[in-house]
């Protein structure tokens, strides 16, 4: 079972900044692709950031040039830097990892929630 450990979701107020962390086993971090999602209530679970082994990224077109994914390998730990937050940021963020493969199966992490609010 992989397990992801994420980190660093809390309540900021309005153009502020938060940085969230998620630690994947070193067994396969490097060679698979990591991803966040978000998932308000009542809605579907959507993607916000990805990025590849190679390091090629993919944002959700409502947090371009907000947020920022990137990963460190050595760390086995990916990042979501998350900048200028709105109220509609809020909700619970998920860490997502897919090993390579076309049908090998992805892994979440629990979740970590960020609100936006003044």
């Amino acid at each position: 079972q992989v397990q992801l450990v994420e980190s660093g979701g809390g309540l900021v107020q309005p153009g502020e900044s938060l940085r969230l962390s998620c630690a994947a086993p070193g067994s396969i971090f490097s060679i698979s692709v990591m991803a966040w999602y978000r998932q308000a209530p009542g809605n579907q679970r959507e993607l916000v950031a990805s990025i590849t082994s190679g390091g090629s990224t993919n944002y959700a077109d409502s947090v371009k040039g907000r947020f920022t994914i990137s990963r460190e390998n050595p760390k086995n730990t990916v990042y979501l830097q998350m900048n200028s937050l709105k109220p509609e940021d809020t909700t619970v963020y998920y860490c997502y990892l897919k090993p390579p493969g076309a049908n090998s199966v992805p892994y979440w992490g629990k979740g970590t929630r960020v609100t936006v609010s003044t």
